[in-house]
């Protein structure tokens, strides 16, 4: 089939989807209190459905009331199970794959249920939906005419009791539709490798000379592809080693501190960013409009979602509601139900609804990745707000950073510490980290109150990171490439202590 009509095909098939989009939109609580009720029904006969009675429940406060939270630890004895080869755990049909996942504060190995329902009405439909929302926005679009270059996280995948586990981005290729196939590069032979450096070389001797007409892949690492690609190929852009790249579909981390970066590799004004929110245990959100910071909450894909309001996360007083009880503006912490069999699971992500018609989303950060060790409450959407405006003011770049709390001892008040590794350096680092200072100030009144006049909190110490050095850490603990992403906030000092330990800077 010549490839202009395969483009138009694809395409035409592609938008039917929007008709089903527009519905979830027009009735939200429906296609939720549907999804739950199929999820609960499927499960009935499991071990988890009998022993929390999933057959008695018809509502869905009997459903919150019936059914206990959980956190990875809570379930993990019955994930145990199902990887021995015990069926009908907690899902009735058969899991043969586990994403493994160790994150980035625990270094404990997880491992994510995977059904057949989850990869196929979950993970890939949201691969055609993100293609679908594109497309229909961009009818000019030429995406098929050329390959969409992958960088995943992926990694051999190991078999134990007849189950699979390993990455999530392996298990996605390893089953992934013909279609997907043909328009992806590099091979899957490469995408599997699991030495990154090595398999860095081997994407750039396959893709170079191909026709990529957009990208895919988490923005630190992708960052790190493309600079690779313009060193290789002696171009001073990659427009000019794939003059028809369109469109960067980027996940994982924020796109806010790479933002400036990519715009000066790829100068081009009608580029397209869309941002997507995944994770091992499911896709969430993706953009559904050009030049949009807020993503579209997904409903129709066997995800049941609840919130908790962090104001009350982790307290006596916590409460936990559903879709209809959000508001907009207030930080929550994110709750599913899914078709892989996980019930009420605290993700450990953070969002803030910035639409409740349609729902749409910005991801704020993680329950664990904040700091509140004063009372602070600084989370991730703060520090890279404040460092973009810095950034712009003082004609500086940031490559990566992390804080962490220096704690009170004796009379000596607490702090804030930072590690930033940069770029393009500040003429003057003390004049950089007071506007930083102020910023924060501005955009959070907790932080605000506790350095009022240093009452509770000194002015920010700053630790400057020497090249490579976060890159140096993620290598020394085998977090090379995918989704392995740097710990920007900490209420402990572990991240900061050991990159210290490795660095060579100053400390101003």
């Amino acid at each position: 089939m010549p490839i202009p009509i395969f483009n138009s095909i694809a395409s035409w098939f592609l938008k039917k989807r929007i008709h089903q989009i527009e519905l979830f939109i027009k009735y939200p609580q429906e296609v939720q209190t549907e999804i739950l009720d199929e999820l609960l029904y499927t499960a009935q006969d499991t071990l988890y459905g009998s022993q929390y009675g999933f057959s008695g429940i018809k509502n869905y406060d009997q459903f919150k009331n019936n059914v206990p939270l959980t956190t990875y630890e809570d379930f993990e004895p019955y994930i145990e199970r199902s990887r021995k080869g015990e069926a009908n755990v907690f899902w009735s049909s058969e899991i043969n794959w586990f994403a493994k996942s160790s994150g980035t504060t625990n270094a404990k190995s997880k491992f994510i249920p995977v059904s057949e329902e989850s990869l196929n009405e979950c993970h890939y439909k949201a691969s055609k939906d993100l293609l679908c929302m594109y497309l229909n926005n961009n009818e000019n679009s030429e995406l098929f005419l050329g390959k969409s270059l992958r960088l995943g996280g992926s990694k051999q995948l190991y078999e134990d009791n007849g189950t699979v586990f390993g990455d999530l981005s392996a298990i996605l290729i390893d089953n992934m539709p013909l279609w997907a196939e043909f328009s992806s590069t590099p091979s899957s032979k490469v995408s599997l490798m699991s030495e990154w450096e090595t398999k860095i070389e081997a994407i750039l001797e396959e893709t170079m000379q191909e026709n990529v007409t957009s990208l895919a892949g988490v923005p630190s690492w992708m960052l790190v592809l493309l600079n690779r690609v313009i060193e290789r190929s002696g171009k001073s852009s990659i427009l000019e080693v794939w003059e028809n790249l369109e469109v960067y579909f980027h996940g994982g981390v924020s796109f806010t501190p790479y933002a400036d970066q990519y715009q000066k590799i790829i100068p081009n004004g009608n580029f397209r960013y869309y941002e997507i929110y995944n994770a091992s245990e499911g896709f969430f959100a993706i953009q559904d409009t050009n030049d949009s910071k807020e993503l579209l909450l997904m409903l129709d894909y066997g995800i049941f979602y609840e919130f908790i309001p962090m104001d009350t996360y982790g307290t006596p007083n916590q409460k936990v509601i559903p879709l209809e009880q959000v508001e907009l503006g207030k930080n929550y912490a994110v709750v599913i139900t899914t078709n892989a069999g996980l019930w009420r699971y605290i993700i450990g992500d953070t969002i803030r609804f910035t639409s409740l018609s349609p729902y749409r989303v910005k991801v704020t950060g993680r329950t664990k990745h904040h700091i509140n060790v004063f009372g602070e409450e600084l989370i991730i959407e703060n520090t890279e707000e404040a460092l973009k405006e810095v950034c712009k003011r003082t004609n500086s770049e940031i490559i990566e950073y992390t804080v962490g709390p220096v704690f009170m001892e004796g009379s000596e008040k607490g702090a804030h510490e930072w590690i930033i590794e940069f770029k393009t350096q500040p003429n003057s680092l003390p004049e950089f980290m007071d506007l930083l200072d102020k910023k924060l100030m501005q955009l959070n009144s907790d932080y605000e109150a506790k350095r009022y006049k240093n009452i509770t909190l000194n002015p920010p110490k700053f630790t400057l990171a020497r090249k490579n050095l976060f890159y140096d850490w993620l290598k020394q603990n085998g977090k090379l490439g995918g989704q392995h992403k740097i710990p920007r906030l900490s209420n402990s000092r572990t991240y900061i202590e050991d990159l210290k330990e490795i660095n060579k800077a100053f400390i101003l």
